[in-house]
């Protein structure tokens, strides 16, 4: 270290990567100890996957509009920052979610979680699933455990506890909007370990998903669980939270915070080598930085290819990334004939439509647009439909309308469309992936004792889990150099 002041680089500019850089100023802040501190963004603005356009009297988010408020790492950092007061959550009045069921929109049965039935009557009365659907799950109140305790693919999990047509039917496209991926290849243990823990617990999924609600509120987001704690009052009423001006406030935030350190953007990275305690990172210019420690916080492919030298980079390879898209649809409300009552639809992949699901945005999150506008925004592409999401905007938008037309009677022209196209955006657990990463990060800490990644193709792909793991990859660090 030059003159014992350490030089930490963080590349990626995402929430992880600000997250991580923000808490690694934070704890040497508080030591008193000085920090020379690098960010390198390979775009042009920070904030990753976080994006919100604000135009019209519009917030439109590109990538993620929300995130789980019972996780507290994201709550803690916007508390930490002072953005508590411009928390909001969704309308009280937009509770009810749709499902596209042979052609027509159909409410969904009450007491779903995550399409798992909890509440009876509503479960049997329901159309969307057949007699001998029902009968199926059903089952699932006298099937004994499985004895097994290794990983398993979450849709032999699901098929095995309450059958293929539930699983087909009404939870794979729930879970479609967190993975876009193909459940009988997703990693039960690494996306909803809940689920597991509820069958040993309880033996049946129903009966435990029944016993505690907030078993179902905790499987909503991947990661390990947190620990209970006191929720501030607006986390109390939504489960969901974003910003009254959108989720780049936090990454302005952010950016602002760390003005002190060094942030490069447009800055595209060849390689990082290891030379004794050093890490040489050099740039596509051919500049080279030598710093003490380095956080990747980029997607996994890219990690490989960064790391030179590292003959385990195939293992990063481990995880691969669906890509994705949405159109966002500004219209004058009072051309708009359908009612909107509730937060959107999703579509099973039976239906054979473009669209994966359908936001109301405005109806769900109130301050999205003026009062007499309404905005909606489809989502494009899930594991083995990524060539959807590689047309041009216009033909994209032209079939978004289509369906809208046809699904929702919708025939006005939009006053403002933004289309978003987010290429290997969604990490794909695949079975074995937490044995996976755990070895990898084994092999890291002999080969490149002073790198750490972190991310949402590690540990969680939601907001809060990246923000967890850029807080836990700047502690470790931060204690680490602290103590030299």
């Amino acid at each position: 270290m030059c003159n014992n002041v350490p030089r930490i680089a963080v590349i990626g500019g995402g929430i992880s990567g600000l997250s991580a850089a923000y808490y690694l100023k934070t704890y040497f802040e508080k030591a008193g100890r000085p920090l020379e501190l690098t960010i390198m963004e390979k775009s042009n603005e920070l904030g990753g996957k976080i994006r919100t356009i604000r135009q019209d009297g519009y917030i439109i988010e590109r990538g993620p509009d929300s995130f789980i408020g019972r996780k507290a790492a994201a709550l803690r950092l916007a508390q930490s920052l002072g953005l508590e007061s411009e928390l909001t959550g969704t309308n009280p009045a937009a509770r009810t979610n749709y499902i596209l069921h042979r052609g027509k929109l159909r409410q969904m049965p009450a007491g779903l979680a995550l399409g798992i039935p909890t509440k009876v009557g509503p479960f049997i009365t329901t159309d969307l699933i057949s007699i001998q659907g029902k009968a199926r799950a059903a089952m699932d109140l006298i099937l004994p455990r499985r004895r097994g305790k290794g990983d398993e693919a979450l849709g032999d999990f699901i098929e095995r506890r309450i059958g293929k047509e539930v699983l087909e039917r009404l939870v794979e496209p729930l879970l479609a909007g967190i993975y876009a991926g193909d459940t009988s290849m997703l990693s039960l243990q690494s996306t909803f370990p809940q689920f597991h823990e509820i069958e040993s617990r309880y033996r049946s999924l129903i009966l435990g998903m029944m016993a505690g609600r907030t078993a179902a509120s905790s499987a909503a987001s991947s990661g390990t669980p947190e620990p209970a704690r006191e929720l501030p009052e607006i986390a109390k009423r939504s489960m969901f939270l974003t910003f009254k001006k959108g989720l780049s406030t936090l990454i302005e935030k952010l950016e602002s915070e760390l003005s002190s350190a060094a942030i490069l953007k447009g800055c595209a990275i060849e390689s990082i080598r290891r030379e004794g305690d050093l890490y040489q990172i050099r740039l596509d210019t051919g500049e080279s930085y030598p710093v003490d420690a380095v956080i990747l916080a980029v997607p996994a492919f890219a990690c490989g290819k960064l790391l030179d030298g590292f003959g385990e980079s195939e293992a990063f390879g481990s995880v691969p990334y669906v890509s994705v898209a949405n159109v966002a649809l500004g219209y004058k409300a009072s051309e708009i004939r359908t009612k909107l009552t509730g937060s959107g639809f999703v579509i099973p992949r039976s239906e054979g439509r473009l669209m994966t699901a359908c936001t109301w945005t405005s109806f769900k999150w109130l301050h999205t647009a003026p009062e007499d506008k309404i905005l909606l925004r489809a989502y494009i592409g899930r594991a083995g439909a990524e060539a959807d999401v590689n047309m041009g905007d216009l033909e994209l938008t032209r079939k978004v309308r289509e369906e809208l037309t046809d699904i929702m009677g919708i025939t006005a022209e939009p006053e403002l469309c933004v289309v978003s196209h987010m290429p290997e955006s969604m990490p794909q657990y695949r079975v074995g992936h937490k044995d996976r990463i755990s070895s990898l990060r084994t092999v890291m800490s002999v080969r490149y004792p002073g790198v750490l990644i972190c991310g949402s193709g590690y540990d969680g792909v939601g907001i809060p889990d990246c923000i967890s793991q850029g807080e836990q990859a700047a502690k470790v660090l931060s204690d680490r150099l602290l103590a030299q």
